[in-house]
């Protein structure tokens, strides 16, 4: 008898430690349930060590074709970095805030400073630069502290373009400065009192140094999409109610005025006091706002993912960097009404992934290095090396506008059932008032209900139907339970899209 009881003591103490390992998996008893997918199932994200006394402060990245990685730092050195015998080495120094960076040759780039376009090069091949010529310095310097200076690109046709960062008020002008000076650009928040800042400069092959487009406040980043068109990024501040991303083209105004005076056949008017309706109807109008606060604060290089696979599913895609987040984002772009418009949508690469990720560069092997900073800035400093782990995970591959709302287009094919639950789609819609205040709230907002769904017969494109769509709104997206049969879950489940124009 009390063997039996003994017996059956220790059947309920198997029970109990059965059933708490069952919970603690997140298995349930009549239904399968797997845990939660995460980034981290499909990126690792590995800190690139750093030299000794180094302050890491990342303004440019990049791959000289022998494979070394080659690194601009925002106290003046340029370093390149072995991956095979993981050693560092000083290719030059003494720069002035380099934040922008182009790999000619294994041992050629140009770098983008403070003062001038920069050719750097090692003429003897001993690893080290012994040649600095200046290749364009054809711009104003007033030696404000806030006159960045970021690029350079090229295009196809082997043209390059920079941008020029206006001037702060919150410090200062020198006494000698470099350019022609105008006072008319001085009232306000951020000036343009020398030639052009405020703008994107092209230098062409004749290597004359030209006015582009104008109406930029803290233009952080350039990039070409896979068509060549020009992409630049821009910082929310005065006369931007959010951080926004612009297709620019030739000859166009993007609205910050104060860089106005400097375009030819402009009046003499002092820019920010004309009127706001004027402006705005001078003004072409941003292809992507990003929300502040919770979506993007600072966004930074876009590139293009031309690895052919290697880094996953986003071939012929934007990505871009963001200073106050701990993911990049991916942007979804289409053409409507003859202009780029189109949807951000946060890239989760998981939890180890620093913020402050202001420079970005896909290696020869398919993975994205992230060069960080935070020089002024809320941010981190250092490198880190993103590798796809070449599994699919389930995210949102295109976003297009129809008459009637949005096609929605996934990695893999979703369970039918969640993918036809009106719950699982929240949008809401604002718009940012665009005015001479720094930073604007979000204006009418608004839920849009999601009145029908249809699913597409291979499982992949979900067609919403809104209740209502309006031009010159942001549509804010958020999922809900949306996973493939198998289990995988949509974890980018934040978008935001950006309909300036209707179908």
């Amino acid at each position: 008898m009390k063997n039996s009881i003994r017996f059956q003591q220790i059947i309920k103490t198997i029970r109990v430690l059965l059933l708490s390992w069952v919970l603690g998996t997140g298995i349930t008893f009549g239904q399968t349930s797997m845990p939660k997918d995460s980034a981290a199932s499909y990126y690792t994200v590995e800190d690139i060590t750093l030299p000794d006394g180094l302050v890491a402060e990342t303004g440019a990245i990049g791959f000289m074709p022998d494979g070394r990685f080659v690194a601009c730092f925002h106290r003046g050195e340029v370093m390149m970095y072995n991956q095979k015998t993981k050693q560092w080495k000083m290719f030059a120094e003494g720069l002035h805030e380099p934040l922008g960076m182009m790999v000619i040759n294994n041992h050629e780039i140009l770098v983008m400073q403070r003062p001038e376009l920069t050719r750097i090069k090692d003429t003897d091949g001993d690893g080290v630069a012994d040649e600095y010529k200046t290749v364009t310095d054809d711009f104003g310097l007033s030696g404000n502290y806030h006159e960045f200076n970021f690029g350079p690109i090229a295009d196809k046709e082997g043209n390059l373009f920079i941008a020029l960062n206006l001037a702060s008020n919150g410090a200062g002008i020198r006494n000698e400065i470099r350019g022609k000076y105008d006072s008319l650009s001085r009232p306000g928040r951020m000036y343009s009192c020398v030639p052009y800042r405020g703008w994107v400069m092209k230098l062409g092959k004749d290597g004359v140094l030209k006015p582009y487009a104008v109406g930029f406040r803290s233009p952080n980043g350039l990039g070409f999409d896979a068509q060549g068109r020009l992409f630049v990024s821009d910082n929310q501040g005065d006369w931007l109610g959010t951080s926004k991303l612009y297709h620019v083209e030739e000859g166009k105004f993007y609205g910050h005025p104060a860089g106005l005076i400097w375009k030819e056949g402009f009046p003499r008017v002092v820019p920010i006091n004309m009127p706001v309706a004027t402006l705005d109807s001078m003004r072409t109008k941003e292809s992507v706002q990003f929300p502040h606060g919770y979506f993007s604060n600072s966004p930074t290089q876009p590139v293009l993912d031309k690895t052919g696979g290697k880094f996953g599913m986003f071939g012929n895609q934007l990505l871009i960097g963001d200073m106050d987040h701990h993911y990049l984002i991916r942007l979804l772009m289409e053409e409507v009404g003859g202009a780029m418009q189109g949807a951000c949508i946060p890239l989760n690469v998981g939890s180890k992934l620093r913020i402050g990720n202001n420079r970005l560069a896909f290696a020869p092997d398919g993975s994205l290095w992230v060069g960080q900073n935070d020089h002024g800035w809320v941010g981190a400093r250092g490198v880190q090396r993103i590798v796809w782990k070449g599994e699919k995970h389930l995210d949102l591959m295109a976003m297009n506008l129809t008459k009637t709302g949005f096609d929605l287009t996934f990695s893999l094919p979703l369970d039918p059932v969640k993918a036809q639950e009106l719950v699982n789609y929240k949008f809401r819609r604002f718009y940012y008032e665009y005015h001479q205040a720094y930073g604007s709230k979000q204006f009418d907002i608004q839920d849009v209900p999601v009145t029908a769904v249809k699913l597409s017969p291979d499982g992949k494109t979900v067609s919403l139907t809104l209740a209502e769509l309006k031009a010159g709104y942001v549509y804010e997206l958020k999922t809900g339970d949306l996973q493939t049969v198998d289990g995988k879950t949509f974890f980018n489940n934040l978008i935001c899209y950006t309909l300036n124009n209707l179908k």
